[in-house]
């Protein structure tokens, strides 16, 4: 997913379908993490659909103690311009209250 075809996704989205909310965050934490999102009332009722970009992870380095009661910690390196782009689509669950995770085998053709 790019960030030039979730354009032209959410431009389809607001055409065919109310739309209830949209926002864009920023995290500072993990590199720097960007969340857009969409909720919008589509043809399985009302959905949600989040499109994440963050930094690619470059190295992972591990820092640890043979020493017992020491904590292990990780710290990773990311990339100053390389992004990796997520798409994450909900379908609003009446029964439970909350957003379920679609699979990601539903959309393939």
């Amino acid at each position: 997913m790019t960030q030039e075809k979730w354009q032209e996704i959410i431009g389809k989205i607001k055409d065919d379908f109310p739309v209830e909310e949209t926002e864009k965050i920023h995290f500072d934490e993990e590199g720097g993490v960007d969340l857009e999102y969409i909720i919008f009332k589509g043809p399985l009722g009302r959905m949600k659909l989040e499109f994440i970009t963050r930094p690619v992870v470059l190295d992972k380095k591990t820092k640890y103690s043979n020493r017992i009661g020491q904590q292990t910690v990780v710290e990773y390196v990311y990339s100053p311009d390389e992004l990796s782009h997520k798409l994450k689509a909900y379908k609003w669950d009446e029964a439970i209250n909350d957003w379920l995770e679609m699979e990601a085998k539903k959309f393939e053709l």
